[in-house]
C-alpha cells in the first residue's frame, strides 16, 4: 500500500474544476466536468462525443465537501480498466483515454435512470437498502424483502434498486419507470439483464483479488443506432462499495460517508470540517483499490497542478 506521507505534496495541487475553451458545451457534474461535442452542433465530426474530465471533487449526501488528492486520476484509470474487462458483455461508450484524468466517449442518448445493483443489505444514505429496511420498508423498488434480516447480510440473489437521475435521487420501481416513459418495457428488460451480467462479472473479478463487490451503480444510453451502451463509470470506488474479503472494511466512498456521520453530520445542520488526514486516508484507500483490482502499481505524477498537462493532452480533441 502506498505510504500516506507520499500523498501529502498533492494536498495543494488537486484538480477542483476546469475551464477549457474549444472543447464544446460544458456541463458540471458532481465530480466530472463534461464537455459535449454533439453532432448537431459540430457536423464536421464523424460522431458526437463527450470529454469526461474527472476532477478531485468529493461529494457525499448530495453535496460537495472538498477535494481528494489524485482521486480523478484513480477514477478514470479504474473505469478504463473495467470498460476493457466488460466490453464482451455489452458495448461501452469509451473512445479514448488521452490523459490520466480524461476519457473521450460517445455522445449517447442517456436513459435517465441510475441502475443500482445490490448484493448485500447495507448502506448509509437515504436511498440505501439498509436505511430503508431499518425504516420498516419490505418492498424496496419492487423487491420483496423478508423480516429478520440484519445489516451487511447478503441477499439470496442480487437485486436492482433504480433511482431517477436528478439532484435529489428518487427511488423508483420498474412499473414507474415504464409508466413515466423513462424506458420501454423491452429496454428495461435488456437493462436489467445486462446489469446483472456486469455485476456478476465484477464480483467474480473482485473475488480473485481478495475483494467483495458489494453493490454498484450503472448508467446506460442509446447510441446513434439505438444500441444499448454502457456509460459513465464502471465499478469505481465512487460508484461502488468494495469490502476486503472476510471483513466489512471498505475501500470506497462509504468510508467518507461514515466518517461524516461520526462527526455528527445531519441534513440541514452546519457541516463538519473535513481534515487533511481524512482527505489523505481516502486517497490512500482509492489508490489501494486501484492496485488490488488491476494488479498494477499506481505511479505518482509530479505534485503539480494537472491543468496544463490535461490541456496539452486534449489539444487534438478541440472543436471550432
Amino acid at each position: 500500500m502506498l505510504d500516506i506521507d507520499a500523498l501529502r505534496p498533492f494536498l495543494n495541487t488537486t484538480l477542483e474544476s476546469t475551464d477549457f475553451k474549444n472543447l464544446g458545451q460544458k456541463y458540471t457534474g458532481k465530480v466530472r466536468d463534461v464537455y459535449i461535442q454533439s453532432k448537431k452542433c459540430h457536423p464536421e465530426l464523424d460522431e458526437g462525443r463527450r470529454i469526461l474530465i474527472a476532477t478531485d471533487r468529493q461529494s457525499a449526501f448530495d453535496r460537495l465537501w472538498c477535494t481528494i488528492p489524485l482521486k480523478g486520476q484513480v477514477l478514470t484509470q479504474i473505469s478504463a480498466w473495467w470498460f476493457e474487462k466488460v466490453k464482451d458483455i455489452m458495448p461501452t461508450h469509451i473512445l479514448a483515454v488521452p490523459d490520466p484524468n480524461v476519457m473521450v466517449v460517445k455522445d449517447l442518448h442517456m436513459i435517465p435512470i441510475e441502475i443500482v445493483v445490490r448484493g448485500y443489505l447495507t448502506g448509509s444514505t437515504k436511498t440505501s437498502a439498509w436505511v430503508n429496511y431499518e425504516k420498516g420498508i419490505r418492498n424496496f423498488c419492487g423487491n420483496p424483502l423478508p423480516d429478520g434480516m440484519v445489516k451487511n447480510q447478503p441477499f439470496d440473489a442480487p437485486i436492482i434498486t433504480p433511482t431517477t437521475k436528478s439532484e435529489d435521487d428518487e427511488l423508483i420501481d420498474p412499473t414507474q419507470i415504464i409508466e413515466r416513459g423513462l424506458a420501454t418495457k423491452q429496454q428495461w428488460e435488456e437493462i436489467t439483464e445486462k446489469a446483472f451480467a456486469l455485476f456478476a462479472h465484477g464480483q467474480q473479478i473482485a473475488a480473485k483479488h481478495g475483494l467483495i463487490l458489494v453493490d454498484t451503480k450503472y448508467e446506460m444510453g442509446l447510441d446513434e443506432h439505438g444500441i444499448l451502451t454502457l456509460a459513465d463509470e464502471v465499478h469505481t470506488p465512487d460508484s461502488s462499495r468494495y469490502w476486503i474479503q472476510d471483513t466489512t472494511d471498505s475501500l470506497d466512498k462509504e468510508f467518507f460517508r461514515l466518517w461524516l456521520k461520526e462527526q455528527g453530520f445531519e441534513y440541514g445542520k452546519p457541516p463538519p470540517k473535513v481534515t487533511d488526514e481524512i482527505r489523505l486516508e481516502l486517497a490512500q484507500k482509492y489508490i489501494d483499490l486501484f492496485e488490488r483490482i488491476t494488479g498494477k502499481t499506481f505511479v505518482l505524477p509530479p505534485p503539480t497542478d494537472p491543468t496544463a498537462r490535461i490541456k496539452k493532452n486534449l489539444a487534438k480533441w478541440q472543436v471550432s
